[in-house]
């Protein structure tokens, strides 16, 4: 089969406009379940993730693919600014729209994240559980210390669910940059260091409209912290894809929020590092785990 595909720009309620691709099934007459996908870290929509969009469609599912605001395509300013929590407000506001396309089932909607957005899909399953399911591809799963301290996740979720549900998203924040995404040249200093970050950005980044610069906005009243709301997921399923060895979002930490989630769950262990998920021969097990999850789900 061959997926049709068209771009379509999605405008939220503070005017932003997210470019973003829909991926129909072949012959699509009537509406389907569908995923909304979003990239991970300074990335743009056209890094690794077209593949996973297309193989979707071509199992049946309609796709959204999209640029987050100031990055890619879309609008937004400052440019290169990741603020998780405006992120995952964008990904709510884009599932809503979403719903009401003719080609799309609303009630049979999943949302995928990679990366840093992969924990963004965590936490927005568990602020809005009618979001039948949540994959989660190498995901920034947590801050870490939920693994020495747990008892602090309920408290944390609580804050962060108040602070969600009232807009109250101009949070006290610090921001970090603009600095380096990847090391690169005679660069000493970067966000993600790690030369499996270089490799991936470099190749990738550059055809697809990156650029090796960004800004952190990092908030801690409350922390945006995936760890701390998996356990909230009740009836939302959830499928985690965990690098073996990742050094960028890490290995414990996702496994400590898998554990840790409620209602229905899977994972798929993918053995390498963090973009071992994204080529072959890992992006192909991650897929078939991640087709069968909503075959079952959704």
């Amino acid at each position: 089969m061959t997926p049709s595909l068209r771009p379509l720009a999605l405008t939220l309620s503070d005017g932003t406009v997210l470019q973003g691709d829909l991926y129909l099934p072949e012959e699509h007459t009537r509406s389907a379940p569908t995923v909304v996908m979003s990239h991970g870290f300074s990335a743009t929509r056209g890094m690794g993730l077209p593949w996973f969009g297309s193989a979707f469609a071509d199992a049946g599912y309609v796709v959204y693919l999209y640029d987050h605001r100031g990055l890619g395509g879309s609008s937004g300013e400052p440019r290169g600014v990741v603020d998780p929590w405006i992120q995952t407000h964008d990904m709510w506001e884009v599932i809503d729209q979403i719903r009401e396309l003719p080609e799309v089932q609303p009630d049979r909607v999943a949302v995928w994240g990679s990366s840093f957005s992969g924990g963004e899909a965590i936490v927005l399953g568990a602020l809005r559980p009618d979001i039948k399911a949540v994959i989660a591809n190498a995901p920034f799963a947590g801050r870490g210390d939920l693994l020495t301290n747990p008892s602090q996740a309920e408290q944390r979720f609580v804050a962060m669910r108040v602070a969600f549900d009232n807009d109250s998203l101009d949070l006290g924040r610090n921001e970090i940059g603009p600095m380096p995404v990847v090391l690169d040249g005679g660069l000493d200093t970067a966000f993600l260091p790690q030369p499996e970050s270089s490799e991936w950005f470099l190749t990738h980044g550059p055809s697809n409209g990156w650029q090796n610069s960004v800004t952190m906005a990092i908030t801690t009243t409350p922390p945006f912290d995936p760890g701390a709301c998996s356990p909230e997921l009740n009836g939302t399923a959830l499928l985690m894809v965990i690098a073996t060895n990742d050094d960028v979002a890490p290995t414990n930490v996702a496994l400590d929020t898998y554990e840790r989630a409620s209602g229905p769950k899977r994972k798929a262990l993918i053995e390498g590092h963090h973009f071992s998920a994204y080529v072959e021969p890992g992006r192909n097990d991650a897929f078939d785990a991640m087709v069968d999850f909503l075959d079952e789900f959704l």
